[in-house]
């Protein structure tokens, strides 16, 4: 059953332009809507959200960031503009007031929060206003630098169980849920998670290293716990437990601090702009690992860093947009 906010996301979505009749049935009623491109198993192709003429800011997607803690301002940074560079009209950053003349400091484009803080990170209180800014978005990713601490745990917690949007957790935000114990069947809205082999492990509670096994949990989980799981590594997967796909796309340079968060705002802003969170993880990794692939012929595989990935990330999109 389809919950009040996906709805009036979904036909806002339509009449903008922003999805098609066949798009709109699948966001409205699912997965067991007509099927369409999403169903295939080894999708290599991508396809974006189609951007209407007469669109403003308020049409393409409203994400909101939240993360960050002293020492790791980057991660959210990088999250954040990534989702800026997918086509996000707006996308507004909560971080601990510690770190957020830092934050603010890598564009000009994002809206920077201050929240309280405590040892650096997230305070307590901060929760609140957390809560309180979610109303005012599409799509909310969660983890990018934040740090496990308790009051992390409590904000992850919360974040999970009762957002009726969709929700991104990537990152300590994983650590953080995998610390609170938390019911991973208890949450109200999509829920996308994007874990490392390291953090599913954790999540999951299992040493298995195994890809081939991990890949089967994961499938598994998603199906058990309704959810959309993105398993990174070489050939990424990408499964809802009913569906799955490995990314063709990507190189070993990509394996560097940060590289994860990029892909965390990537695929939380294709969810803002109204895709499935099927369609908009597959496609993001499409993505992601494409602007790796572009940044490696320029530089080399053992000199990328994260940065690269947002500096390519528009000559990725265009290239996809050429082809369809």
């Amino acid at each position: 059953m389809i919950n009040r906010h996906d709805f009036q996301q979904a036909a806002r979505h339509f009449r903008s332009g922003r999805l098609s009749l066949s798009d709109f049935t699948e966001k409205v009623y699912g997965p067991n809507a007509p099927a369409d491109e999403s169903r295939h198993s080894e999708k290599t192709d991508c396809q974006l959200p189609v951007r209407s003429d007469n669109a403003h800011k308020g049409d393409l997607g409203r994400v909101l960031v939240v993360g960050g803690s002293v020492g790791m301002a980057g991660a959210i940074a990088l999250a954040a503009q990534a989702a800026l560079r997918t086509g996000s009209g707006l996308v507004r950053v909560i971080v601990p007031s510690d770190v957020q003349p830092v934050v603010s400091s890598f564009s000009p484009c994002l809206m920077v929060l201050p929240a309280a803080t405590c040892d650096g990170g997230f305070a307590d209180q901060a929760v609140e206003l957390i809560l309180e800014h979610c109303q005012w978005a599409d799509v909310v990713a969660l983890g990018p630098g934040m740090g496990c601490t308790a009051a992390g745990q409590e904000i992850v917690r919360k974040l999970y169980q009762q957002l009726a949007q969709p929700l991104v957790v990537d990152a300590d935000g994983l650590n953080n849920l995998a610390d609170a114990g938390c019911n991973l069947s208890e949450h109200q809205g999509v829920r996308v998670l994007t874990p490392h082999p390291g953090e599913f492990q954790r999540l999951v509670g299992q040493t298995e290293t195994d890809r081939g096994q991990l890949e089967e949990l994961a499938i598994q989980l998603a199906a058990r716990h309704h959810l959309t799981l993105v398993l990174k590594g070489h050939r990424t997967l990408v499964t809802d437990g009913q569906q799955q796909c490995h990314n063709p796309t990507g190189n070993a340079g990509m394996a560097t601090a940060g590289s994860g968060d990029v892909l965390t705002g990537i695929v939380a802003s294709l969810l803002g702009q109204g895709l499935s969170p099927f369609s908009a993880s597959r496609n993001g990794c499409y993505l992601h690992g494409m602007a790796g692939d572009i940044a490696a012929e320029r530089l080399g595989k053992a000199s990328l860093i994260a940065s690269d990935l947002l500096v390519s990330l528009p000559d990725s999109i265009q290239q996809v947009e050429q082809n369809f």
